[in-house]
């Protein structure tokens, strides 16, 4: 095959996957593919920065962790599909986005109660004070309302991810979509209610939990390495960076100063010392064995 022939079978495959009309699943297993009156689905949509097409046939599929991507979700080892679709009322002037991300069942998934309300929370894990666990139809989901709306629930190992942008005194909740993917992915996420999200107890699971997962990421990066699967640079710039989190919340939280060890981190990682980074993992892990019982002060 040519080198042009090469880079134009490569540009269609992106597009096949980028624009959903090739697809490991059936989509409408994932996405409710009619109408949510009065919602409208939409069969061309558009990025809101590039004003590209995204799509034509009114879906895109991604072989990404979506939402969570933010929150550093591990998903080096396998495979996690992103199905999203938009809906929009010109009547109301309301557009909406819509997720559903499924994930294959990996160890990663332990974490994905932690995860999607990551983005709800300030970097030291403090919820927002706009972020709230609802019932709908007697079912919990997480909402945050910033701007507009995000609704976030989990059903299984599959993450729904709903959102808009606006006005929250003129613009209407879009219920309708919400109650229809509830129905499709029935929530599995246990009922919490707004005084236990603020407690102390929740709030010190979460900061705790946190600081577990950056140890544990470190260790899932350095498998990839042992493994040869990941590249040096890319397996210690990901520790580093969990580590330096893990050292943020340590100093915050235990009130050990972490400057000189981000020093020393950051020197090893711009040396490529990986023995010296290895090292300090251990290190906090052992630390970490001892004190993650004790308590903290908010």
């Amino acid at each position: 095959m040519s080198k042009n022939n090469c880079i134009l079978f490569c540009f269609i495959s992106l597009s096949l996957v980028t624009t959903g009309l090739f697809a490991a699943d059936d989509v409408s297993t994932y996405l409710v593919v009619s109408d949510i009156p009065p919602y409208i689905r939409l069969t061309e949509t558009y990025d809101a920065y590039s004003h590209k097409l995204k799509a034509i046939v009114g879906y895109t599929i991604y072989s990404h962790p979506g939402i969570l991507a933010g929150s550093d979700h591990f998903s080096f080892d396998h495979t996690d599909m992103t199905y999203e679709t938009d809906y929009q009322s010109e009547a109301i002037g309301l557009g909406i986005e819509v997720q559903v991300v499924k994930h294959v069942g990996s160890d990663s998934d332990k974490w994905l109660r932690h995860e999607i309300d990551s983005s709800f929370r300030d970097y030291y894990g403090m919820p927002s004070g706009s972020y709230t666990p609802r019932l709908v139809n007697e079912q919990t989901i997480l909402v945050n309302s910033v701007g507009g709306r995000s609704y976030r629930w989990l059903s299984g190992n599959k993450l729904i991810a709903i959102s808009y942008r606006g006005s929250l005194r003129t613009l209407p909740e879009p219920i309708e979509v919400v109650q229809t993917y509830l129905v499709k992915h029935p929530s599995t996420m246990s009922t919490i209610n707004l005084a236990q999200l603020r407690s102390s107890d929740n709030k010190t699971t979460w900061i705790k939990d946190e600081m577990e997962r950056r140890l544990w990421l470190c260790d899932k990066w350095f498998m990839q390495l042992q493994l040869k699967k990941a590249e040096e640079r890319q397996v210690y710039q990901e520790s580093v960076k969990s580590m330096n989190i893990f050292l943020d919340y340590r100093e915050k939280y235990y009130g050990l100063k972490g400057a000189d060890e981000k020093n020393l981190l950051a020197g090893y990682l711009n040396t490529n010392n990986g023995t010296g980074i290895k090292a300090k993992l251990k290190e906090y892990k052992d630390w970490w064995v001892v004190n993650k019982d004790k308590a903290i002060s908010l």
